[in-house]
């Protein structure tokens, strides 16, 4: 069983790997025996996320915004000049954005839809020689961080977050599809309520947010952290294209 989980030997890189659902990914990674490489916007916090996480193992910074076409090919060529190849991609980095639909501007719908879809497909597409490299020995993975707003409507006025969320989920399938064929499985993770950045409600009010979970609480690091482990690991070598709800059942309770 040890084996099943084991990440010993692979090479991953978790974009938005700085805090949040990022560095619950990373940290189970490290802990799990993999060689970890995070990319943030802030090199700064970037910078000290890798320096507080080495002490679990090798966690190196690349601090570089893959919002852009050319920030990914950018982070691709850092890749490439480091690792011959790459086992796991976790395409976690992303924005949100909430206003009201009369006020909802063009770049609140941009801004976020291009993070949260485009850079996923970009990003997996430039390191897409990388992944084959690696999935010559055993399946290569790639992760797609979506969100249960994607599968079910929240009360929040986020329009470009639910429906890049939304897009993101189908693009897994229709990504893992085609990887498929280079050995290379796709697969997502749709969180629920855990603290970050991004869940400002779970992080500052995380006992009213554990109310409305059926389990009673928010989620915590080593949930995301079991999560992705699965999927990255052997253990999750024959699930391909599904995203796992990760939400304390929150999903159920949504009509």
């Amino acid at each position: 069983m040890n084996d099943l989980f084991s990440l010993q030997g692979r090479v991953a890189l978790v974009t938005g790997g700085s805090r949040g659902i990022g560095r619950m990914i990373a940290t189970g990674f490290l802990r799990q025996g993999a060689r970890v490489y995070i990319t943030a916007r802030k090199a700064a916090a970037c910078d000290q996320t890798a320096s507080e996480l080495s002490s679990l193992g090798t966690c190196v910074s690349l601090p570089l915004d893959v919002s852009s076409l050319e920030g990914c090919r950018a982070l691709a060529e850092e890749m490439a000049r480091r690792e011959p190849a790459l086992d796991i991609l976790v395409n976690n980095a992303g924005a949100a954005w909430g206003e009201s639909f009369e006020t909802f501007p063009e770049s609140g719908w941009d801004k976020v839809m291009d993070l949260n879809v485009k850079t996923p497909f970009f990003l997996t597409q430039a390191l897409h020689e990388r992944l084959k490299a690696a999935a010559r020995q055993r399946p290569a993975k790639v992760i797609n961080i979506a969100s249960i707003d994607g599968l079910s409507v929240n009360p929040w006025e986020t329009y470009s977050y639910a429906a890049s969320k939304a897009g993101l989920i189908h693009l897994t399938k229709r990504m893992a599809l085609r990887l498929a064929q280079d050995n290379i499985v796709v697969n997502g993770i749709a969180p629920g309520p855990f603290a970050s950045d991004m869940n400002k409600q779970a992080r500052d009010h995380a006992d009213d947010v554990a109310k409305r979970v059926p389990v009673g609480r928010i989620g915590t690091e080593e949930d995301m952290a079991g999560a992705a482990i699965f999927l990255a690991s052997r253990a999750g070598d024959y699930v391909v294209g599904e995203t796992i709800v990760v939400d304390g059942g929150v999903m159920h309770t949504r009509g």
